[in-house]
């Protein structure tokens, strides 16, 4: 991904999902694609930021949602258990989730 996505007008949420990989890629790319279908379709999706650098292999996604309630129903989405599972089982050397409420929201554009 390599765009700032547009979100309303704070109030909102942000999941901020920051991670170490393992050298193991088998599945991940397949695993993280259904998970950026599935996401969108669920309600309260705002949007989602997502950075990696493959040479220290240190990620961070920032998902925006509605809701705390929204955020839970992420959480508790039998698809997204799995894929956590397998992350942890294979993929991520460590992770950590913060949970914030977005209280102020600044833009920048250069113009051409």
């Amino acid at each position: 991904m390599s765009e700032i996505i547009s979100t309303p007008e704070p109030p909102y949420f942000a999941v901020i999902f920051t991670l170490v990989r393992t050298p193991v890629v088998e599945g991940y790319d397949e695993t993280m694609d259904k998970m950026s279908v599935l996401a969108p379709k669920q309600p309260g999706f705002l949007g989602l930021e997502s950075a990696r650098d493959p040479e220290s292999r240190f990620g961070i996604t920032v998902v925006y949602w509605e809701s705390l309630e929204a955020i839970d129903g992420w959480r508790n989405h039998l698809k997204h258990i799995e894929a956590k599972k397998q992350g942890r089982a294979s993929w991520y050397e460590s992770y950590k989730i913060r949970i914030s409420r977005v209280e102020s929201d600044k833009a920048f554009t250069r113009e051409s």
